[in-house]
């Protein structure tokens, strides 16, 4: 396992996901609701951060591997997993947001091993939908656990759910356009299942 600067940041990002999950869960004799929110979301936002400079360091410093490939998006869909499971548990957005992201996240995955196996990975390999769906969750991900004032007469909560629902969008928008490309490269191949 090659051991580098944005390897690094990948774990730091893994290793920040049960600590911004259990900020949530001191009870309000230790910290009350509001800073909670705030630590959990400065949490958060720096995992989301790591997950947009690990790729970018990776490919200015040339330490790309087959390991940082693989973990990367590991790390990304854990935290994003566990905030939207969280999320459902503070009652902040609706167990069926959770389901659609996380099942999108399991879908995808799956069939890019798939494709991989079948020799065709780059059909399904990151498009620009894909990156407008997850810069969608972040910021709706953040603003959620947040959830503090952001301006005056402004609901963050509301702020949040609209951004959740045009995730959830991107996030169907982006499953059916990697199922139409992974469709295509098969239209025509005799396929074992």
């Amino acid at each position: 396992m090659p051991f580098n600067l944005p390897i690094l940041l990948t774990w730091l990002r893994v290793a920040l996901i049960p600590i911004c999950v259990a900020v949530f869960f001191v009870p309000n004799n230790i910290l009350l609701m509001e800073s909670r929110n705030l630590i959990g979301a400065t949490i958060f936002g720096l995992a989301a951060i790591t997950d947009w400079l690990d790729g970018y360091l990776a490919r200015k410093l040339g330490q790309t591997s087959a390991f940082g490939a693989f973990l990367d998006p590991v790390a990304d869909k854990l935290i994003v997993a566990a905030a939207l499971i969280l999320l459902v548990e503070l009652n902040r957005i609706d167990g069926w947001m959770a389901m659609i992201i996380i099942g999108r996240e399991i879908t995808i995955s799956a069939l890019r091993e798939w494709m991989a196996e079948m020799g065709a990975r780059k059909s399904v390999t990151v498009a620009y939908i894909g990156k407008l769906k997850t810069t969608a969750q972040m910021v709706a991900i953040l603003v959620l656990l947040y959830n503090g004032p952001i301006l005056p007469g402004i609901s963050t909560l509301l702020l949040g759910k609209l951004f959740m629902i045009v995730a959830v969008i991107l996030t169907l928008w982006s499953m059916v356009y990697y199922l139409r490309m992974a469709a295509r490269e098969f239209s025509g191949k005799k396929i074992d299942v």
